[in-house]
């Protein structure tokens, strides 16, 4: 058994967990990052890959903020794909063009541009006759998640943070973790192990009502039809997201879309898509929630979200893979607790880790030291 000493350890190599490595590599710290899978393997890669800046509000703008200048960033440092395009929310009725009306008297120009029907059909390569308007997004980033968080890895890799792959953590205490092959020491520790926080502290998790939330996802080969150029958002978007399911009449969307798709709401649906560059389309996406998420996915779920798509669209293509995302769900949308001294778990606890991980990453290791 070895032994091992750093300054910080970070248990998890999601989005979170590099995040928090690369604010302690910043700070010129000795980093060492424990995470059980041979590479990134979860939700970090199993996303949209979507920074959706401007649908945040509170707490969550301002980490998305943050997040968005460190996305920047790395993209630079570590050779990338992003796009600065910004996103895109159509609408399809009057109450989703209120809210849209809504959000840009609040934030401005500079954050939400409302444009007319053909505008932004022209914008988006959206199809769908109901489109009544919709807005432009210029804050929000848009990357490759299969390729970004495994990018981001390699770069800290290379400037110095030990990365234990394969690892899992078998015992987390102040000042120590420990795995298989031995024991690495340091001042600190930050556990980012999403929806796993039960897995290592129970009783926080309790406390936080934490559970877990599978959602269902498809790759279309968009290839040869009209561009995709922005992620696009739609009505369901904005029940989801903090800064539209805030306002006044966003609970009359939902009363609308709970009448003429009631499916939609059954499945807890937030349509949306982004393309990546190769091409593809990522489509999604359902949410279903437990303690535990059952691996069998149902076909209905699928098919559902192609003729969503189709609706939007106005176009068939053929899928190319389909898969289960899972990621951490409570009433609250952060967890950062210190369950023992020198140790803190920080977890989005929603489904927007991409969006605001790196920012909350960096004030959860600035907290701790």
């Amino acid at each position: 058994m070895s032994e091992e000493a750093f300054d910080l350890v970070v248990v998890g190599a999601g989005i979170v967990g590099l995040g928090a490595a690369y604010e302690g590599l910043r700070r010129g710290l000795r980093v060492a990052v424990v995470e059980r899978s041979a590479g990134v393997k979860g939700a970090s890669v199993r996303n949209f890959g979507h920074v959706g800046v401007t649908g945040q509000s509170g707490e969550a703008l301002g980490y998305a903020l943050e997040a968005r200048e460190r996305w920047l960033e790395l993209a630079a440092e570590a050779g990338f794909w992003t796009s600065q395009r910004g996103g895109a929310i159509v609408a399809r009725g009057e109450e989703e063009q209120a809210l849209l009306e809504q959000l840009a008297a609040e934030r401005g120009h500079a954050q939400l541009r409302l444009h007319g029907a053909d505008a932004i059909r022209e914008a988006t390569g959206a199809a769908d006759a109901r489109i009544t308007g919709g807005a432009l997004l210029p804050l929000d980033l848009q990357v490759d998640p299969r390729e970004a968080a495994p990018a981001i890895a390699r770069l800290l890799e290379a400037r110095g943070v030990v990365f234990r792959w394969g690892a899992a953590a078998l015992g987390i205490e102040p000042g120590s973790v420990t795995t298989a092959s031995g024991t690495l020491r340091a001042d600190a520790v930050v556990v980012a192990v999403n929806a796993d926080v039960d897995q290592f502290f129970p009783q926080l998790a309790a406390e936080a009502r934490l559970r877990r939330c599978g959602l269902d996802m498809l790759l279309l080969d968009w290839r040869g039809a009209p561009a995709v150029p922005h992620p696009l958002l739609t009505g369901s978007s904005m029940l989801r997201y903090s800064a539209f399911a805030g306002l006044d009449g966003a609970e009359a969307l939902r009363e609308r879309i709970a009448y003429e798709q009631p499916e939609m709401i059954e499945r807890d649906v937030n349509q949306m898509v982004t393309q990546r560059p190769d091409g593809t389309l990522i489509v999604g996406d359902t949410h279903y929630r437990g303690h535990a998420v059952a691996p069998f996915q149902e076909e209905r779920s699928f098919d559902y979200l192609l003729e969503l798509n189709e609706q939007l669209f106005a176009r068939r293509a053929p899928v190319l893979q389909r898969w289960q995302g899972v990621y951490a769900s409570a009433p609250q949308e952060f967890l950062l607790a210190d369950p023992a001294p020198g140790v803190r778990v920080a977890s989005v606890t929603t489904g927007i880790g991409m969006t605001t991980g790196l920012g909350f990453a960096a004030h959860a290791v600035a907290g701790l030291l």
